[in-house]
């Protein structure tokens, strides 16, 4: 191995990150796009918390905390990016980035990785929180926690730039990205527990792209999805393979869609 291939990763890291100085400061002078961050999810679940919810083996904080996990994924990394990755190709900044030396992988990356801190952030808040003040469980298995987590940011960051294929201006993100977020949240056990749905249609709805990610949080962090009783940290790793196959399969297909379909200039 040669210095300058060491050098490479090295220097696509920093690039990464002097990009996403740039858009971490336009994320916090966005009003819109903090108030769908911070302010939207605390409003779902204080909603969430009032409502009498059967989670199964799931108590109901341990589904309103959970849920919430999933609610900042969608918000926080999904619908702001893609108005993020929208907006920017309107304005013609991907394809001037585009010109220089940063790849595609580090544009996309990079232009996320501000709505993805504020996630992650919020997420190890919650978690804490949950802990300290609801009397919820240490992380059974973190192991399978933060791959949930990891896929969850994975996913929606896919499905965020697959989005942006179809939705032509950033005011029009509102329309494009509402099919997905519905059914996410009301399919992907964030706000319905899958123990309140019939047998067959849970199944159905365990093959959404962010159900798996669903899953394997709630294993980690609380060793059960709901459907069973909590598995201890050996057997959560047998439980996880499953949704974690189902989620490989997504991030797989939304890479594929992405490097053939992304646009990165307006149309004409």
């Amino acid at each position: 191995m040669t210095i300058g291939t060491l050098a490479r990763p090295r220097t696509g890291v920093r690039r990464i990150r002097s990009l996403g100085r740039a858009e971490l400061l336009l994320f916090w002078r966005n009003r819109t796009a903090l108030f769908n961050a911070l302010g939207v999810p605390v409003g779902i679940a204080v909603a969430l918390g009032s409502a009498d919810v059967d989670g199964g083996e799931l108590s109901g904080n341990a589904f309103l905390m959970t849920g919430l996990c999933g609610v900042l994924l969608l918000l926080a990394v999904y619908y702001n990016l893609v108005t993020a990755y929208v907006a920017r190709r309107e304005e013609l900044v991907l394809k001037r980035l585009r010109v220089g030396e940063l790849t595609d992988a580090e544009i996309l990356t990079g232009t996320a990785s501000p709505s993805v801190a504020v996630a992650l952030v919020q997420i190890v808040l919650v978690v804490i929180g949950g802990g300290l003040f609801l009397g919820l469980p240490m992380p059974v298995n973190a192991v399978v926690l933060l791959a949930g987590v990891a896929g969850g940011v994975l996913v929606c960051v896919l499905l965020a730039a697959a989005s942006a294929i179809f939705t032509r201006t950033a005011e029009t993100a509102q329309v494009t990205t509402l099919p997905i977020l519905l059914v996410c949240m009301l399919g992907s056990g964030i706000v319905v527990p899958a123990a309140q749905l019939p047998d067959n249609l849970a199944d159905v709805l365990r093959l959404l792209p962010l159900s798996p990610a669903m899953e394997l949080l709630r294993l980690g962090w609380l060793g059960t999805t709901g459907s069973a009783a909590p598995a201890d940290f050996v057997s959560v790793f047998a439980v996880a393979a499953a949704p974690g196959g189902i989620l490989l399969v997504w991030i797989a297909i939304g890479i594929v869609v992405v490097r053939r379909w992304f646009r990165w200039e307006p149309r004409r």
